[in-house]
């Protein structure tokens, strides 16, 4: 193979995705069968399973059970906002973006107390095992998974106070600022980093995406007078959603 040449299993992939993106292959369509690219592009059984391998991975094919492997249905992807923090009326960040944009958003949660991990101890500047508030959600859109989110606290600051529990009491769902303002922690800082990966299997379960797929990853820490009281992982599925920043210009 000389420098730059592709790996045929690569070539014949390249082929079957641009027919899969013309339309040529259009959704719920068969893929055509190992024997048949064999034949067609003159490549070996080996050559043809692993371009149809690099299809499966890239979300564009799937495959049913004793029936073959199909062209999977192309979402068009919508946007999930993201803004600096305004305040607005006890409304959550999540809860003021979906208005914005127009989308009927909801969600659901579950809180409980957890030790920090290495990764969450470093995220909060505590000690491995220190104790935190562990919250994971499920947001939607007009039903659908659109989101996850796993935010952790730590309780050396929440703790035996009204905003222990996120989700709960008199400021529960108004958001992580203006929680923290109600026990006198003056939030004045947020960093965002954003990254992707393959989806774990339960993330992919809740997601309704299928192994393979890619997730945005923003990891989410808020801070008061330099000191972190609150991160949080939040997952999108590649596939459907794209991240849209709109932040001021000072």
């Amino acid at each position: 193979m000389t420098f730059g040449e592709q790996p045929a299993y690569l070539r014949v992939a390249d082929d079957l995705r641009k027919q899969i993106v013309s339309g040529t292959l259009p959704p719920h369509t068969r893929l055509p069968s190992q024997a048949r690219i064999r034949e067609e592009y003159g490549v070996s059984d080996t050559v043809a399973l692993e371009a149809r391998k690099v299809l499966m991975a890239e979300g564009l094919v799937e495959g049913r059970s004793g029936s073959g492997t199909y062209v999977r249905e192309r979402p068009v992807p919508r946007r999930v906002s993201r803004a600096a923090y305004r305040h607005r009326g006890g409304l959550s960040p999540f809860r003021q973006e979906q208005a914005e944009s127009g989308a009927r958003g909801t969600w659901e949660s579950r809180s409980e107390q957890a030790l920090a991990d290495g990764d969450i101890a470093r995220r909060l500047s505590l000690e491995i095992g220190d104790r935190v508030m562990r919250t994971s959600y499920v947001f939607r859109d007009a039903g659908e998974a659109m989101m996850l989110s796993t935010s952790y606290e730590p309780l050396a600051i929440t703790g035996r106070t009204p905003v222990m529990l996120p989700e709960e009491g008199p400021l529960g769902g108004c958001g992580v600022v203006e929680r923290m303002a109600a026990i006198d922690v003056v939030v004045d800082n947020v960093a965002e980093e954003v990254g992707a990966r393959p989806g774990l299997a339960e993330e992919l379960h809740l997601l309704g995406g299928v192994p393979g797929h890619v997730v945005v990853v923003i990891e989410r820490t808020y801070f008061a007078s330099g000191r972190p009281v609150e991160t949080a992982d939040v997952v999108i599925p590649a596939d459907r959603y794209r991240v849209a920043y709109h932040l001021p210009v000072k």
